[in-house]
């Protein structure tokens, strides 16, 4: 479902298992550059949280610096699902818990964006925030239970092509 004059944001942060610099980490690390280079060229990629390295590892957006995050826009729920879970990607989120330790809250949240429009790190953490605290909503949502751009009328159907085997 594309969102016309919405686009879909996303964020999801992980809590570093290591110091990006270790040998723990030294395989995710490697995988970074051409895992962004794929998501920059994958039907419906709009945008990406990076700095001049190409990156995002460098943002420290929480008081913790263990923790990583990672921003995207798309065109739909239905691209970006496609490249999480039908892409190269799906072979790093398979080993996430080698490198990341797990959460109590939740690590992605999605929400729809003017065309047009970036969103900020300050913005993410408030969505995560929200559905922390209130669940799912149009203000942020999941994988597992989206809802369409505002005003659209559209529902979004869970579609379980879009989770990862652990």
């Amino acid at each position: 479902m594309t969102g016309g004059g919405w686009h879909l944001a996303q964020v999801n942060v992980a809590v570093l298992a290591a110091p990006i610099d270790s040998p723990r980490l030294a395989e995710f690390v490697a995988r970074l550059e051409p895992v962004n280079a794929l998501a920059d060229g994958w039907p419906g990629f709009v945008w990406r949280l990076q700095t001049e390295d190409g990156d995002a590892t460098a943002i420290r957006a929480f008081d913790d610096d263990r923790v990583i995050v990672n921003m995207s826009v798309w065109e739909s729920v239905e691209a970006l699902g496609e490249f999480v879970y039908r892409s190269g990607h799906l072979q790093v989120l398979r080993r996430r818990r080698e490198w990341f330790e797990p959460l109590t809250t939740p690590s992605l949240a999605m929400w729809w964006i003017r065309a047009g429009t970036t969103p900020t790190v300050d913005e993410a953490k408030r969505r995560l925030d929200a559905l922390d605290h209130r669940g799912p909503t149009p203000e942020a949502f999941t994988f597992k239970a989206p809802f369409g751009p505002p005003d659209s009328g559209v529902d979004v159907e869970r579609d379980d092509r879009w989770f990862c085997p652990a």
